[in-house]
């Protein structure tokens, strides 16, 4: 049961990872297929939104459950979101002050807090 469970996440991270590069490589074909049209900027924020929320609640999720150890590899996996947000403000008409500001700095602290929950 264990095993079945654990193919099932990991096949379930793989496919997210999938709709992911999607979204990057192909974005008319994945809103698509995510159901609204393209046009729709309400329902990309809303993506975004949801994003967010969940990229909040799933370190707390892992420090529960793992300690301050594993939550520290959380937050350092999770630091590649804001280096892909400062990426896409960049190459999508934003300044690279804010891309720096606001998304590098918070991938920075995301990377110095995962490391000393790592090696501390």
């Amino acid at each position: 049961m264990i095993i079945a469970a654990l193919i099932a996440g990991l096949l379930g991270c793989v496919f997210i990872l999938f709709i992911g590069v999607r979204f990057l490589l192909a974005p008319q074909v994945a809103i698509a297929g995510f159901g609204v049209p393209a046009d729709r900027q309400r329902a990309l924020m809303s993506i975004k939104g949801v994003r967010d929320i969940t990229s909040g609640i799933v370190p707390l999720a892992v420090l529960a459950a793992g300690g301050t150890h594993v939550f520290g590899w959380a937050l350092l996996a999770a630091a590649i979101t804001p280096v892909g947000d400062a990426i896409v403000v960049v190459t999508n008409g934003g300044t690279l002050r804010h891309a720096l500001t606001v998304h590098a700095v918070t991938a920075v602290a995301l990377i110095v807090v995962g490391l000393v929950l790592i090696f501390m």
